[in-house]
């Protein structure tokens, strides 16, 4: 096995390139965030010493590459405390104290509580700073983690409001270097924001995949790709989860109530539509009411940033069918590439009881017959096709 800065297979390791954060840095919990941010800072040959309360799974942060276990000699400049909300204030408070020429950091996925407490607690806050990377896996660990987590994901860097302008400068160092976008906010507003785009979304995750657990094995042989979309993150660390949603309880809740709110609209309104034994008798508005529904959620997800984080756009939909054989994929994507079309979302979907996969090219809008000539020219079996 190669690690990052040794050589591996194939010949010389390619120069690390310069990163603006300076070693050590200390790594405080080596689960999947604080791994893949040794694995990312190690790749720019940072100093980079690891700690957890587990050494075991210390170790095999080591082994996968992450950094060097620490010693009692270590002085780091950075420390990244990457450990669960409700410990977190005590695990910062514990890293201040140990390392009073450090700069302090937590990846915490909830700002407000953490701050209070240290505020409560008489903290030395001119060298904390609150940060969040804005990027996961429903796996964990260290063998979960991987270099690249953070690339072209938002870090939110959250000041602490007695923050020192280099304790801040450090933080979005951090975030640079590993290949996030550093983005300014106060812990409120970090709060309120992940309630809504990342804390009740796995909580409906949850909610929906919850329904499956005794379902008839029949209708789950029915599963489409839509389910899997819907319940991916259903998947995620129950504990871990339970720590972040009881922290930001505050910020959750309304979001919570506003959607059972909608729900309850619903309900009434397929509840009416649902007696009705001919059009004539259909409560007035029940069919409205339904469609406004799914018309709301039309108008939001159309508000989720696209590409690159820029206007979500509209695209034509290839469908290929796809032997399930080593290479197949590959093929498909290298030929889509000699065919001149640039591939802007790609997804895949099983076939059920068929040894082929549905591959879902999404293209600019006027490339759909280009590429369906292209690749039915190449032999390539083609399913449908829409606009997306």
């Amino acid at each position: 096995m190669s690690v990052p800065g040794h050589p591996g297979h194939g010949g010389r390791v390619p120069e690390p390139s310069p990163a603006a954060t300076r070693g050590p840095v200390r790594v405080v919990g080596t689960g999947l965030l604080g791994t893949s941010i040794g694995l990312a800072l190690r790749a720019h040959g940072v100093d980079v010493v690891l700690h957890d309360p587990s050494r075991t799974t210390a170790v095999l942060a080591r082994d996968v590459g992450a950094g060097r276990l620490a010693t009692d000699d270590d002085a780091p400049r950075l420390v990244v405390v990457a450990a669960p909300p409700d410990v977190t204030p005590d695990v910062v408070l514990a890293e201040l104290a140990a390392h009073p020429d450090a700069v302090v950091t937590d990846v915490a996925s909830v700002k407000t509580a953490v701050l209070a407490e240290l505020e409560r607690s008489g903290a030395d806050l001119t060298r904390y700073v609150g940060s969040h990377p804005m990027a996961g896996s429903e796996r964990s660990g260290p063998t979960a983690a991987r270099a690249d987590l953070f690339a072209g994901r938002p870090w939110v860097v959250v000041g602490s409001g007695e923050s020192g302008p280099q304790a801040l400068l450090a933080v979005r160092d951090l975030a640079s270097d590993v290949g996030a976008t550093p983005v300014m906010l106060d812990a409120r507003a970090h709060d309120d924001a992940v309630a809504l785009v990342s804390h009740v979304p796995q909580i409906a995750a949850s909610l929906v995949a919850a329904r499956l657990a005794h379902a008839d094995p029949a209708a789950l042989g029915l599963a489409g790709q839509g389910l899997r979309d819907v319940t991916r993150i259903a998947a995620s660390d129950p504990g871990l989860w339970t720590s972040i949603l009881a922290a930001n309880a505050d910020a959750v809740v309304p979001v919570l109530e506003a959607l059972r709110s909608d729900l309850d609209v619903l309900l009434d309104a397929l509840r009416h539509a649902a007696v009705a034994r001919d059009a004539e008798s259909v409560v007035a508005g029940a069919l409205g009411a339904v469609a406004a529904t799914i018309a709301a959620g039309n108008a939001g997800v159309s508000r989720v940033p696209g590409k690159h984080g820029g206007v979500r756009r509209d695209y034509d939909v290839v469908t290929v069918l796809v032997p399930d054989r080593p290479g197949e994929l590959a093929r498909l994507l290298a030929e889509v590439g000699a065919a001149g079309v640039n591939l802007e979302e790609l997804q895949l979907e099983h076939a059920p009881s068929q040894p082929v996969g549905l591959a879902s090219l999404s293209v600019l809008r006027g490339l759909r017959d280009t590429l369906e000539r292209e690749l039915t020219d190449r032999g390539w079996r083609l399913a449908g096709s829409s606009g997306g």
